[in-house]
């Protein structure tokens, strides 16, 4: 299935591993942010000067259709099409927050022609969350 210098995990070694030629550190970075209302995919180049930003919003849907999978998927492919116009092929993606447009917009990066090297989430994990509601009395 692998080929046998194939690592899952990286390690001290990965940030000097070449990728069609190009250092890993040296890839640009797609950062896809979801929520449940929206999706936003921004590229930054290694250093994290943003290069492009787009969102469902600027894509043209509008209200509770920015939120949906389709939104993002479509987002994503156009956003990679700016991409391949200014010569990017490959990237690394991170994606942070929950919504349904998470996988669908990795999907559309996909569809769109670029080469992804890794997928890092990055989501925050609250320790401390809110309180829950009061109980409800009859």
């Amino acid at each position: 299935m692998f080929c046998s210098n194939f690592q899952l995990f990286p390690d001290e070694n990965t940030p000097l591993t070449l990728f069609n030629g190009v250092p890993f550190q040296d890839i640009p970075i797609v950062n896809i942010r979801v929520s449940k209302n929206n999706t936003i995919l921004s590229l930054t180049n290694p250093k994290g000067e943003i290069q492009i930003i787009r969102s469902c919003g600027i894509e043209g849907f509008k209200n509770a259709r920015k939120g949906t999978n389709i939104a993002a998927q479509a987002t994503a492919i156009t956003f990679c099409g700016k991409m391949v116009d200014r010569g990017i092929k490959q990237a690394r993606i991170t994606v942070r927050g929950l919504g349904p447009g998470r996988m669908s917009a990795i999907k559309g990066l996909q569809m769109g022609g670029l080469n992804i090297i890794s997928i890092t989430d990055m989501t925050r994990v609250s320790w401390n969350p809110p309180r829950g509601r009061k109980q409800r009395k009859l």
